[in-house]
Protein backbone atom coordinates (compact mmCIF):
# COMPACT_ATOMS: atom_id res chain seq x y z
CA UNK A 1 0.00 0.00 0.00
CA UNK A 2 1.33 3.03 -0.82
CA UNK A 3 1.99 5.85 1.95
CA UNK A 4 -0.68 8.31 0.88
CA UNK A 5 -3.07 5.92 0.60
CA UNK A 6 -5.06 5.45 4.25
CA UNK A 7 -8.36 4.71 4.88
CA UNK A 8 -10.77 5.85 6.95
CA UNK A 9 -10.22 4.87 10.26
CA UNK A 10 -11.69 6.84 13.52
CA UNK A 11 -10.50 4.13 16.31
CA UNK A 12 -7.10 5.21 15.03
CA UNK A 13 -7.30 8.63 15.38
CA UNK A 14 -8.97 8.66 18.41
CA UNK A 15 -5.93 6.65 19.72
CA UNK A 16 -3.74 8.90 18.37
CA UNK A 17 -5.78 12.19 20.35
CA UNK A 18 -5.63 10.27 23.84
CA UNK A 19 -1.85 9.06 23.46
CA UNK A 20 -0.79 13.08 22.23
CA UNK A 21 -3.05 13.90 25.05
CA UNK A 22 -1.54 11.94 27.76
CA UNK A 23 2.18 12.45 26.41
CA UNK A 24 1.50 16.21 26.69
CA UNK A 25 0.48 15.89 30.12
CA UNK A 26 2.91 13.87 30.96
CA UNK A 27 5.70 16.01 29.95
CA UNK A 28 3.67 18.76 31.19
CA UNK A 29 3.64 17.51 34.89
CA UNK A 30 7.31 16.53 34.51
CA UNK A 31 8.26 19.91 33.48
CA UNK A 32 6.32 21.42 36.34
CA UNK A 33 7.72 19.20 38.90
CA UNK A 34 11.26 20.37 37.40
CA UNK A 35 10.48 24.39 36.82
CA UNK A 36 7.79 24.92 39.36
CA UNK A 37 8.27 21.90 42.21
CA UNK A 38 11.61 23.34 43.44
CA UNK A 39 9.26 27.27 44.03
CA UNK A 40 6.53 26.33 45.96
CA UNK A 41 5.46 24.15 48.82
CA UNK A 42 2.79 21.64 47.23
CA UNK A 43 2.46 21.05 43.55
CA UNK A 44 -0.99 20.55 42.82
CA UNK A 45 -3.39 20.51 39.30
CA UNK A 46 -3.76 24.36 39.67
CA UNK A 47 -0.58 24.95 38.32
CA UNK A 48 -1.50 22.77 35.34
CA UNK A 49 -5.13 24.09 34.83
CA UNK A 50 -5.76 27.31 36.50
CA UNK A 51 -5.65 30.31 34.31
CA UNK A 52 -4.27 32.28 37.25
CA UNK A 53 -0.80 30.37 37.64
CA UNK A 54 0.23 31.75 34.30
CA UNK A 55 1.27 35.26 35.17
CA UNK A 56 4.48 36.78 34.36
CA UNK A 57 4.60 39.15 37.91
CA UNK A 58 6.18 36.65 39.79
CA UNK A 59 9.09 34.36 39.02
CA UNK A 60 6.77 31.15 39.73
CA UNK A 61 4.41 31.72 36.74
CA UNK A 62 7.36 32.47 34.67
CA UNK A 63 8.66 28.82 35.49
CA UNK A 64 4.96 27.82 34.65
CA UNK A 65 5.04 29.92 31.57
CA UNK A 66 8.63 28.42 30.63
CA UNK A 67 7.13 24.80 31.03
CA UNK A 68 4.13 25.30 28.88
CA UNK A 69 6.38 25.84 26.04
CA UNK A 70 8.60 23.27 26.94
CA UNK A 71 5.97 20.63 26.55
CA UNK A 72 4.43 22.13 23.41
CA UNK A 73 8.04 21.64 21.94
CA UNK A 74 8.11 18.54 23.60
CA UNK A 75 4.20 18.17 22.19
CA UNK A 76 6.14 18.35 18.46
CA UNK A 77 8.54 15.56 19.51
CA UNK A 78 5.95 13.44 20.24
CA UNK A 79 3.36 14.25 16.76
CA UNK A 80 6.93 13.07 14.81
CA UNK A 81 6.54 9.66 16.60
CA UNK A 82 3.02 9.37 17.09
CA UNK A 83 1.11 10.89 14.33
CA UNK A 84 4.08 10.49 11.35
CA UNK A 85 2.70 13.09 8.81
CA UNK A 86 3.49 16.69 8.45
CA UNK A 87 -0.07 17.40 7.35
CA UNK A 88 -1.59 16.51 10.23
CA UNK A 89 0.14 18.24 12.80
CA UNK A 90 -2.31 21.12 12.97
CA UNK A 91 -5.18 19.11 13.52
CA UNK A 92 -3.90 17.62 16.28
CA UNK A 93 -1.84 20.21 17.91
CA UNK A 94 -5.59 22.40 17.64
CA UNK A 95 -6.87 19.22 18.71
CA UNK A 96 -5.15 18.91 21.90
CA UNK A 97 -5.37 22.68 22.58
CA UNK A 98 -8.68 22.42 22.23
CA UNK A 99 -9.22 19.53 25.09
CA UNK A 100 -7.61 21.32 27.22
CA UNK A 101 -9.22 24.40 26.96
CA UNK A 102 -12.25 22.33 27.60
CA UNK A 103 -10.13 20.66 31.18
CA UNK A 104 -9.11 24.60 32.12
CA UNK A 105 -12.84 25.69 31.83
CA UNK A 106 -14.06 22.29 33.67
CA UNK A 107 -11.52 23.11 36.52
CA UNK A 108 -11.00 26.88 36.96
CA UNK A 109 -14.19 28.34 34.63
CA UNK A 110 -13.38 30.58 31.45
CA UNK A 111 -9.91 31.56 31.23
CA UNK A 112 -9.94 35.63 31.87
CA UNK A 113 -6.58 36.42 31.59
CA UNK A 114 -4.94 37.66 28.66
CA UNK A 115 -1.40 35.87 29.35
CA UNK A 116 -3.15 32.36 29.66
CA UNK A 117 -4.26 33.09 25.79
CA UNK A 118 -1.16 34.27 24.72
CA UNK A 119 0.89 31.47 26.42
CA UNK A 120 -1.80 28.76 24.14
CA UNK A 121 -1.32 29.82 21.10
CA UNK A 122 1.97 30.32 21.43
CA UNK A 123 2.60 26.41 22.33
CA UNK A 124 -0.16 25.86 19.56
CA UNK A 125 2.25 27.73 17.07
CA UNK A 126 5.27 25.95 18.75
CA UNK A 127 3.88 22.40 18.63
CA UNK A 128 2.42 22.62 15.35
CA UNK A 129 4.99 24.30 13.42
CA UNK A 130 7.99 22.24 15.14
CA UNK A 131 6.13 19.25 14.86
CA UNK A 132 5.41 20.00 11.02
CA UNK A 133 9.27 20.73 10.45
CA UNK A 134 10.32 17.54 12.40
CA UNK A 135 7.80 15.72 10.36
CA UNK A 136 8.82 17.09 7.14
CA UNK A 137 12.38 16.37 7.72
CA UNK A 138 11.44 12.51 7.96
CA UNK A 139 9.65 12.72 5.00
CA UNK A 140 12.16 13.85 2.94
CA UNK A 141 14.71 11.36 3.81
CA UNK A 142 16.13 9.51 0.98
CA UNK A 143 15.59 5.89 1.11
CA UNK A 144 18.49 3.75 1.40
CA UNK A 145 18.62 1.60 -1.63
CA UNK A 146 22.20 0.01 -0.34
CA UNK A 147 21.77 -3.41 -1.95
CA UNK A 148 21.18 -2.51 -5.45
CA UNK A 149 24.36 0.05 -5.61
CA UNK A 150 26.19 -2.97 -4.16
CA UNK A 151 25.27 -4.89 -7.11
CA UNK A 152 24.98 -2.94 -9.56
Amino acid sequence: MFYGAMVWDPWLIVSQIVCLQCLYYLALGLLMALLVGTRVPRLTLLYLFDFATLTPRTTTGWCVIAAFLLAAAAGAAFMLHVIERAKKCLDFAATLYIIHLFICIVYGGWPASFTWWVVNIAGLAIMSLLGEYLCIRRELKEIPISRLRASV
